[in-house]
């Protein structure tokens, strides 16, 4: 317990009154490590044969619901002005098609009103008797409705035969706001981007996984989904994306899956379990707590010898919430440390200041 304690035969340790082992038994071999009867009771430590099975039916991941990307409407000016009113300041709220969503005052559009104005009076005087100020009128009229005026707008002009300094223009379709890109009083050039609409008929759910576990599924395939707040009840999502690269700055691909929303109730940034089906093939499995897992790699605790414990590098597979496949580093009857192996690991770390696989510097 005190390696600061060396002496050149048997004894016991004056600080804390146990017995001195001999050298060769503190596991001079690089990543070996030799405790004493005791401390393996007390440490928990015990160990298991590894066995060639099963990991599991599936594998569960964390994951979160966010927009379908692919549903997602712009708002943007539809001239250059000035926005004299929001009717909706806060993204989250929803909105039908049709509903008010700002004021716009506009040069362009008032002198598009006036032609429009000056047209239809031309018409009505002169039209019975020059056809061509029909095609004037609804050049103008057109106009007006490229500009996002709706025909209630053109019609209430005609009638009122009144310029509007601020048009109210309206919601071109249904959805969520997600991004409020204006404020009142803003100067915008036309084409500015003012809102930006989603649906929620159909959800995306995004998870990261390991390489090893994207080996598993491929676009197309089906998996459950848990989302919190629904208790157990499980919906059916289909893969519609693997990332083909690792996510900047770690070693995880994310996966994306299509979850149907036809009632709405699953809002974006639920949090929701992904449940991948596993491989069945029979592989050297471990429960996943045997293994640590560093910047470095993944290794394990094998028993090499009487109260002897030595770290052993693995290569890990597929991995479900209880047990891990190992691909290469162990052979079947090896005995490995399933708990107490983070134990293990600090108590070399603490008595040999390295790590305990060679190469790898603490």
């Amino acid at each position: 317990m005190h390696p600061q304690i060396v002496q050149d035969k048997p004894g016991t340790c004056p600080i804390c009154f146990m017995d001195l082992v001999l050298v060769s038994q503190s596991g001079k071999e690089s990543g070996e490590l030799v405790l004493m009867e005791s401390q393996v009771k007390l440490g928990n430590i015990t160990t298991k044969r590894i066995k060639s099975g099963s990991i599991g039916s599936n594998s569960i991941l964390t994951g979160k619901l966010v927009l379908d990307e692919t549903q997602t409407d712009v708002v943007s000016s539809r001239a250059a002005g000035r926005i004299e009113k929001l009717y909706l300041k806060e993204p989250g709220q929803t909105i039908q098609k049709g509903q008010p969503l700002y004021e716009l005052y506009s040069e362009v559009l008032l002198t598009l009103q006036r032609e429009y104005l000056l047209a239809l009076a031309q018409h009505r005087e002169l039209g019975k008797e020059n056809p061509r100020f029909a095609s004037f009128l609804e050049a103008a009229e057109k106009k007006l409705l490229l500009y996002g005026l709706t025909q209630g707008q053109v019609r209430n002009l005609a009638l009122k035969q009144q310029l509007s300094s601020r048009i109210t223009f309206v919601a071109p379709a249904g959805g969520v706001v997600t991004e409020v890109a204006a404020v009142e009083g803003q100067y915008v050039a036309e084409g500015a981007v003012l809102y930006r609409l989603g649906k929620l008929g159909k959800i995306w759910v995004e998870a990261e996984l390991y390489p090893q576990e994207a080996a598993n599924v491929k676009e197309g395939d089906a998996i459950n989904v848990s989302v919190a707040g629904f208790g157990q009840e499980l919906a059916s999502a289909k893969v519609t994306f693997i990332s083909p690269e690792l996510r900047a700055g770690s070693q995880v691909v994310v996966l994306r899956a299509e979850l149907p929303n036809p009632n709405e109730k699953y809002l974006p940034g639920m949090q929701a379990n992904v449940i991948l089906p596993g491989s069945g093939n029979a592989t050297l499995t471990l429960p996943t707590d045997a293994v640590i897992r560093d910047e470095k790699g993944s290794h394990v605790w094998v028993q090499s010898g009487k109260d002897t414990f030595k770290a052993q590098m693995v290569t890990l597979g597929p991995e479900s919430a209880e047990n891990v496949a190992i691909l290469s580093g162990l052979k079947e009857n090896d005995k490995v440390v399933v708990t107490g192996a983070y134990l293990l690991y600090s108590e070399y770390i603490l008595k040999k200041g390295s790590h305990p696989v060679p190469g790898h510097n603490h």
